[in-house]
């Protein structure tokens, strides 16, 4: 029998989902392992720090410039332009054109102002930590370009349905940096610590890594040249930017710019405050490797992160063009289902994980804190951060959908004003801990911070999605997370005694080494899995269906 148009679309989106959810898993394991090896390379205190100060600095400029503007505000524009008989080229090519030069312009003015970038946006560094900074901002801003051509030509793929090239462009990304650090720690050796790497660091170590990072993520962009081409689109350059809409989209644009500038803005602001770490570890016992500072809180958002950027991102993006085409064809009544959908269907794995982030802590951080003698000091360290960055993360999941809705009614006010809100609270807060506690503390008190925001942004987010299109089936969307929930905190409950075991709670084999920490992260997190899906299964859980359904559609066994 042949498919009928929705069990069609429900296929296409299937295999979108899976293409999409697979790309960034492998990127993001990538991701893990560049993480984990740039610890080993220079370790994940003071030179680390100030690396993931600069090598961080271009991609939140990108957002604060034009993240925003090329990731929501362009997808609905884009979608109509497709509907030409020309396939949207003029249209695209004009946007390519106008992204090369205003990115190019901004890039070449940013890396001439390297220096003063790296003093406004750090808290009581040293002159050579100063120095060090500004030498890798020059090799690594140049990549604020790149980011803007890889995000245009990603959001032209997704506008036509091409959803995997985008997702699996950043895997190239993360293979050239794995080598490059592969060949930093052939040439160089391992950190070892006890050295001051300020005092012997080389040119050659700077072009290796710096250069290194930008060669990725300029690869990164020039991956996606070849599915743009499959489209079969026209594209040149064309700078006729006269009618092609900039003064609807700019209306647009001001206040996701706004919303963009002032969320990156609060993030350049607190790594400000979170930079101080780095200079606060002079004089202290084993060079301070207690103390979290910029790597150590970045590298639990990307661990936390995993999960929302594999599910929750996934299945937003896919949802938004299904929001975006309901809004211009005016069919509002479509909205709530997706919405509640596509909520508890995340809650799947976003609530798992949540829990297993808490119960693996210790041993995740042991992942990214290098081979050093002070290695399960810092790995500690980090892994407290990874505890309290991972209580907001349902919360983090959860609004992301929400403000999916204001954006494809091509509403941007609304996020502007819940990011703006959360911003300010978040700066206010950040400033008092700067002002209350040490500069020891400051790492740690942000991690709280940011899990504290994450769930007043969904609690706002759902208060306006209601109040302007109705409820859209909150409270089984409730009942839904604290069944998962409770589900997911039997697995946990088994998971710590396994990791117990394991001597994941008093510095024994899970904390001892990274193939340790791996042994035991594997093994535990295997074991909770199996439990937390057993007791799905056994509660009938149709989020659970929904959530295996488009792995069920290919391999049957898991229906039953």
């Amino acid at each position: 029998m042949p498919q009928q148009p929705s069990d069609q679309q429900a296929s296409r989106q299937s295999k979108a989902y899976a293409l999409m959810a697979s790309g960034t898993l492998v990127s993001r394991i990538l991701g893990f392992i560049r993480t984990a090896l740039l610890a080993v390379a220079i370790g994940s205190t003071t030179m680390g720090d100030i690396f993931e100060k600069a090598n961080v600095i271009p991609t939140i400029i990108f957002m604060l410039l034009a993240g925003g503007i090329f990731n929501v505000i362009l997808v609905p524009q884009l979608i109509k332009a497709s509907k030409a008989s020309d396939k949207g080229s003029a249209y695209t090519s004009k946007l390519v054109t106008l992204t090369v030069v205003v990115m190019g312009l901004a890039t070449v003015l940013l890396t001439l102002l390297a220096g003063p970038l790296i003093k406004m946006l750090t808290l009581d560094w040293t002159p050579p930590m100063l120095a060090m900074g500004t030498t890798f901002a020059y090799w690594c801003l140049p990549q604020v370009f790149f980011y803007g051509v890889f995000a245009v030509f990603g959001q032209v793929l997704n506008a036509h349905g091409r959803f995997a090239a985008y997702m699996w462009a950043p895997v190239v990304n993360n293979v050239v940096q794995i080598f490059t650090i592969g060949a930093y720690i052939l040439l160089f050796g391992a950190y070892a610590g006890g050295n001051d790497q300020l005092e012997t660091w080389t040119t050659g170590q700077t072009i290796l890594l710096a250069g290194g990072s930008t060669l990725g993520i300029v690869i990164q962009a020039v991956a996606l040249f070849y599915p743009l081409r499959r489209l079969g689109m026209n594209l040149r350059l064309d700078f006729s930017w006269r009618g092609m809409g900039l003064r609807h989209v700019g209306k647009l644009a001001a206040w996701t710019l706004g919303s963009m500038m002032v969320g990156n803005i609060a993030s350049l602001v607190n790594s400000k405050f979170v930079s101080a770490a780095a200079a606060s570890r002079e004089g202290m016992p084993f060079g301070g490797a207690d103390i979290p500072g910029e790597y150590a809180l970045n590298t639990s958002q990307l661990i936390t992160v995993l999960p929302h950027s594999i599910f929750a991102l996934t299945l937003a993006t896919i949802l938004f063009n299904e929001f975006t085409k309901a809004f211009q064809e005016k069919r509002r009544e479509d909205i709530a289902p997706l919405l509640s959908k596509g909520l508890r269907t995340t809650a799947v794995p976003i609530v798992f994980a949540t829990v297993a982030f808490i119960v693996l802590a210790g041993p995740l951080g042991r992942l990214f804190a290098g081979s050093s003698s002070t290695a399960m000091m810092q790995g500690a360290a980090i892994g407290q951060l990874l505890l309290l960055t991972a209580l907001g993360l349902p919360f983090k999941s959860a609004h992301f959908f929400m403000i999916r809705v204001f954006f494809a009614e091509e509403d941007t006010k609304t996020p502007m004003l819940i990011q703006t809100f959360i911003a300010v609270l978040g700066i206010g807060l950040s400033l008092s801990a700067v002002v209350l506690l040490p500069d020891s503390e400051i790492a740690r008190a942000m991690a709280l911070i940011y899990g504290v925001t994450n769930v007043l942004s969904a609690v706002i987010a759902h208060h306006l999605v209601v109040r302007r299109y109705g409820d859209y089936g909150s409270v089984k969307v409730i009942d839904a997370y604290i069944r998962i929930a409770f589900m997911a905190t039997l697995s946990g409950l088994v998971g710590m005694a396994v990791l117990w075991f394991f001597g994941g709670y008093n510095w024994g084999f899970a904390m001892e080494s990274i193939p340790g920490a791996i042994i035991s992260i594997s093994v535990v997190g295997s074991i909770m899995a199996v439990v937390y899906i057993v007791l799905l299964r056994l509660s009938r859980s149709e989020e659970l269906d929904n959530f295996l359904g488009p792995l069920a559609r290919r391999i049957p066994q898991l229906r039953k």
